[in-house]
């Protein structure tokens, strides 16, 4: 099945579940209605040992098992991650059940699947990719206290609220936010005269991850001198930044770029520039990577995305886990930990046909 079609299923089916990584575990969406986790259990045939991994190794042969909640499996950006921890845990025989919200706003659902986690028994050590920095921090302080190791996936928890609610976890792997905002408004911005008129879509307020993207496309757009005619949230939805582009393309005719938070947002605003026949007048770059904004730059139709490498934040997450729940000497619990940076890709027309 193709990763569009299979990304339609993944985002619409109210409960699902798939074959899980390693010797026997569960992979499932949250079924909203009842705020709880759909578990099935199927056997599957040991995987063969790559013996790349020490950590992996040693954790195969301890029979730990471990949890990774996603956001979702409803865009590239989480299927990749999804599949890219799978891969990694099947090829090392570990014992990894995977998890995913039905979207990114599915707050209590997510919550509902980390405590069934946590009250299953099963899990020496969880990774979680919030769907907000705040929606998971109450299940975070019962895995705390059930002596469950917890890594920060992507998304930050607020620090401000784990402290306040004395919970923690072990590490922070993550692309750079800031440092992709920045990297794909300095991108169009080199390529528009000083003074010229851009703007930025932005993903749901308050979002860390859309915070700062968002920072860090200001920054670039002051610092190469442009002209910011407007900022919105407009909470990771493509219509909603068709309208809101729209609007600013009338408003502002000689409005001459747009970045976005993500690449779902950006093909709404790439087809509000193709509506107005702007196409190739007004710069757009989106965020991710995602399949169809690449082959929109591919085909001329978008500027550039700046692809994460989602595959590898998910499985630098999962060693991560593994090493700190099987060295927790070497790893200080914090409502702040040290974040693991990822590295994020510039696709332009020049690489688009790599990805």
């Amino acid at each position: 099945m193709k990763k569009k079609a299979l990304a339609l299923i993944l985002g619409t089916a109210m409960v699902f579940s798939l074959t899980a990584c390693g010797g026997s575990g569960t992979s499932s969406t949250a079924d909203a209605s009842t705020d709880t986790a759909a578990d099935a259990t199927q056997e599957a045939p040991p995987a063969e040992d790559s013996g790349s991994d020490a950590a992996a190794d040693a954790t195969a042969s301890s029979g730990q098992k471990y949890a990774v909640i996603l956001k979702t499996q409803a865009t590239d950006f989480w299927l990749t991650m999804w599949e890219g921890t799978e891969t990694y845990a099947a090829e090392n025989g570990l014992d990894v059940d995977l998890y995913a919200a039905q979207s990114d706003t599915d707050y209590e659902a997510q919550l509902a699947i980390l405590e069934n986690c946590i009250n299953s028994g099963d899990y020496a050590g969880i990774a979680i990719a919030p769907c907000s920095g705040v929606n998971m921090i109450t299940g975070i302080k019962k895995a705390n206290d059930a002596g469950i190791t917890i890594v920060n996936i992507d998304e930050q928890f607020d620090q401000t609220e784990m402290e306040s609610q004395g919970a923690t976890c072990v590490g922070y792997v993550s692309s750079d936010n800031v440092a992709v905002g920045h990297l794909g408004a300095e991108y169009i911005s080199s390529l528009l005269e000083a003074g010229s008129q851009v703007a930025v879509i932005e993903g749901i307020a308050g979002n860390a991850s859309s915070e700062d993207r968002a920072s860090g496309a200001k920054a670039a757009f002051e610092e190469a001198g442009m002209e910011l005619i407007g900022s919105k949230a407009c909470d990771w939805d493509m219509q909603t930044a068709l309208d809101t582009a729209a609007t600013w393309i009338t408003q502002y005719p000689d409005l001459k770029a747009i970045y976005c938070c993500n690449d779902g947002m950006a093909m709404g605003v790439m087809q509000a520039i193709a509506n107005a026949g702007k196409t190739g007048e007004i710069l757009l770059c989106g965020t991710d990577g995602d399949s169809d904004a690449v082959e929109a730059v591919a085909a001329g139709n978008m500027t550039a995305t700046v692809a994460q490498d989602s595959a590898n934040i998910g499985v630098d997450s999962l060693k991560l886990l593994i090493d700190a729940c099987a060295n927790p000497g070497s790893y200080t619990a914090s409502s702040a930990p040290e974040k693991t940076p990822v590295d994020a890709i510039l696709v332009n027309s020049e690489n688009a046909a790599d990805f």
